[in-house]
């Protein structure tokens, strides 16, 4: 990227935001209902933006309770106040059922107490009641004010003044129980709790040779409960929308029965608290271990995890989920005119859209109409496409039919990993073999990537053996960087020996260079005219063709956990500055959205070029800071960044120019951040996008039944990814012009309009390109494409 690149991209940042300005307008922000981890992030974004562009904002203590109480439940908040909360779960202005804001009374009084402190943007965040209570108090607004002025609480002036309500809505729940949104706020949070208890069980339960019943949240909705039992591999779950078949207890026994048969030392049966039968009646956790003992006599525990889903800090996920949100809420309520109908800030893939808030609250409480009359495939379809999506590849991964009722292929198919290791790549694996063999094909698995592949270290894989994969870091087949050039003869030996109709590689930057040099040697050997496909699996989040890579999440996670520890550190000695070294190659995703979960102060990345300036900038920054009351800093340096400014170098430099206003402490993140057991996030992608693959796989090889060279075509070598809103298959040889082979990342990235975010939550100078569209989307509606809801 040359610098005109970059001096164009900052142009065109900064008229995004030029014509945006807040000054004279104040803003209330308050969170309302249950709370969520993540709250704090998206309170903590409303003030520093709505401050940024010159509007005044004000926390509203205690929800909708603190807006008709008045009094000092409206404080103005500063720039410093938010600051330190975003590892913080619940939220810092509290939250409060208020019966009050139900009638016309409470609600005058709450309009009194805004119009007091000129306040007429309310950015709301909290689940679909608390979003329909600011809507009728939006639609009521100019009533209310006229009230008012009859009882002459105001003046005729004030009401001209203050004559419309803004209100935008962002969803905390961790629930995921909201339609129009692929995540709430909390969510990726609540997953993370339940995950952690679950990978803690099933060491104790395979100890004993127990089953255990798990109760998750979810009175209506059973999301968590459905995406932790896709992520855990559980034999069995129960949800609202979904109930089980008739019978559903003798079918039941027999799975657990048949995969103790399978030598599966332990059972996880997961349940939402809201599952019921298909006559409505309810289908509790102790019903379910009284069954499982009376029947099999099981030794089962009961574990109900109750408020511990609610707790504890926030995942990288929710952070920036929660941050890009509340700066689009701002900007939102900016351009927002009289006309504007009140609207959600959500997320469709990895873009943040606007969607009119009465008709997501309308399609929310459609879902329970649904359920409340039995129509439960129309819940399920409701619930969006992600919901159907997960529920589907949950059924298909989970239960075996017997041999003889899978209609066999006569194809077999091979798993490969290669590159570094990346968590999330066996469970991947784990989803690839089953539905391989559910549709029929030879499954082949090939340890340590090329090269194992050229010596033929390659064995069938079978259901049982990937069973409990999906939890476990790393590589269980082994993984290595080397290329397949040299030894393309002895591959091409190994495909006709072991007769592969289909390769599935899942990997990083060596995978799509490996399938570039299968693509390229196609003429010379037909063993190599196969359909082959590659998901995107390394932390870098490197891979052309998609925004997403399984591994990078989990990578984020280390980080932020990492600078969380290192801000309390240095909270506590104060005038400290840490710089932080992350990988990602010459790829700066890690370090820079690191830098947005953890709140960092600067990141250093190759793709946005940094001289001594910018440095020096950075120091002048830091020595403004320490006058504060936040006497700390955190920066993080992506490894390859640059080659003279190292790590070493800007420790120095730091060190140097902060001498007698703040010391530095430098930290080399290195392997661990490639290291752990996989987020929920990276086993569910990894999971979802393999059997996506696999199913490619299946289609292509029932195209063109029979041997010899069929596949030729630039479509049956592809990387499978995701790509703003959707899943795609993209030719690798199309790809090719999209990458930067020098640096080994795409040339488009993404993420990279996220960057000036981070710089404006830091109080650097900066424009942000708002949301992509600037306008009010329709409601999502059933299309050809594919979501890539994760």
């Amino acid at each position: 990227m040359d610098d005109e690149d970059v001096a164009n991209r900052k142009v065109s940042f900064r008229k995004c935001l030029d014509h945006l300005s807040g000054a004279g307008k104040a803003i209330g922000v308050l969170t309302s209902g249950g709370d969520a981890q993540g709250m704090n992030a998206a309170v903590r974004a409303v003030v520093r933006m709505g401050i940024y562009v010159g509007a005044k904002v004000y926390f509203i203590y205690e929800g909708y309770q603190g807006m008709v109480d008045g009094g000092r439940n409206i404080v103005e908040a500063s720039w410093e106040s938010v600051s330190s909360i975003l590892q913080v779960g619940g939220t810092i202005i509290g939250s409060a059922r208020c019966k009050a804001f139900r009638t016309r009374e409470g609600r005058l009084r709450a309009a009194h107490n805004l119009v007091q402190r000129g306040i007429t943007n309310l950015c709301v965040i909290g689940g679909d009641g608390s979003l329909t209570g600011a809507n009728i108090f939006r639609k009521e607004w100019s009533g209310l004010l006229e009230e008012l002025a009859q009882n002459g609480e105001i003046d005729k002036e004030q009401v001209q003044k203050h004559a419309y309500l803004n209100v935008v809505g962002m969803v905390g729940s961790i629930d995921n129980d909201f339609c129009g949104t692929d995540m709430t706020i909390g969510t990726d949070s609540a997953l993370h709790r339940i995950i952690e208890v679950v990978d803690a069980i099933m060491t104790t339960a395979q100890s004993h040779q127990r089953t255990f019943v798990l109760e998750v949240m979810g009175r209506h909705c059973g999301y968590l409960a459905l995406v932790s039992a896709l992520a855990c591999g559980a034999d069995w779950v129960f949800l609202p929308e979904s109930p089980p078949e008739e019978g559903w207890q003798e079918n039941m026994c027999i799975k657990l029965s048949e995969n103790r048969a399978r030598k599966k030392r332990l059972n996880i049966i997961i349940v939402a608290e809201g599952a019921i039968d298909t006559q409505n009646k309810p289908i509790t956790s102790e019903q379910i271990k009284e069954l499982v003992v009376k029947q099999l006599g099981y030794d089962t525990r009961v574990t109900i995890l109750g408020h511990v889903q609610r707790g504890g800090t926030p995942s990288a996920f929710d952070r920036i989920l929660a941050s890009r949100m509340g700066v689009e809420a701002v900007v939102a309520l900016l351009q927002a005119t009289p006309e504007t109908p009140a609207c959600v800030v959500s997320l469709s893939g990895n873009q943040a859209v606007r969607l009119p808030l009465v008709e997501c609250v309308q399609m929310t409480q459609d879902v329970q109409r649904a359920m409340d009359e039995r129509r439960f495939k129309d819940a399920v379809r409701l619930r969006g496409r992600s919901f159907e999506s997960n529920l589907n590849t949950y059924k298909r991964l989970a239960i075996k039919l017997p041999d003889d009722q899978i209609v066999k292929s006569n194809c077999t198919v091979a798993i490969i990993n290669v590159g570094a290791p990346a968590a999330g790549m066996n469970a991947a694996v784990r989803s690839a073999v089953r539905v391989g063999i559910a549709d029929g094909h030879k499954m082949l698995a090939i340890y340590d990537g090329f090269e194992g592949f050229a010596k033929g270290q390659i064995k069938e894989i079978g259901w049982g053996d990937v069973g409990g994969w999906t939890g476990q870091g790393g590589s269980i087949l082994g993984t290595k960087r080397t290329l397949p050039g040299k030894s393309l003869e002895d591959i091409a030996i190994q495909m006709r020996k072991h007769s592969i109709n289909a390769l599935l590689i899942i990997g990083g930057f060596e995978a799509y260079l490996g399938l570039l040099e299968l693509s390229a040697a196609r003429d010379k050997y037909e063993e190599l005219c196969v359909p082959m496909v590659m998901v995107p699996a390394t932390v870098s989040n490197n891979v052309p063709g998609s925004d997403f890579s399984i591994g990078a999440d989990t990578a984020l996670n280390t980080i932020t956990d990492t600078c969380d520890r290192i801000k309390q550190s240095a909270s506590g000695t104060k005038r400290r500055v840490f710089i932080i070294e992350t990988m990602g190659g010459y790829c700066g995703y890690l370090a820079n959205m690191g830098g947005l979960a953890a709140g960092a102060d600067a990141a250093y990345i190759f793709e946005e070029p940094f001289d001594i300036r910018d440095l020096q900038s950075n120091v002048e920054h830091l020595t403004e800071k320490m006058k504060t009351t936040i006497q700390r800093g955190l920066v993080l340096r992506n490894e390859s960044c640059s080659e003279n400014y190292t790590t070493d170098f800007i420790y120095q430099l730091y060190s140097e120019e902060g001498k007698g206003v703040f010391d530095c402490r430098k930290n080399v993140l290195g392997h661990m951040q490639q290291g752990g057991a996989p987020s929920p996030f990276d086993r569910n992608f990894g999971t979802k996008i393999s059997a996506r693959a696999m199913q490619w796989i299946s289609t292509k090889l029932k195209e063109a039944p029979g041997k010899g060279r069929r596949f030729m075509s630039d479509d049956s070598i592809c990387v499978l990814g995701i790509s703003k809103r959707n899943l795609l298959f993209q030719p690798v040889a199309q790809l090719r012009q999209e990458t930067d082979f020098e640096h080994r990342i795409p040339k488009e990235q993404w993420w990279l309009k996220l960057r000036p975010l981070m710089k404006i939550l830091a109080k650097y100078k900066a424009s942000y390109e708002v949301s992509d569209s600037n306008q009010l989307e329709p409601m999502p509606h059933r299309g050809h494409e594919e979501p890539a809801a994760i």
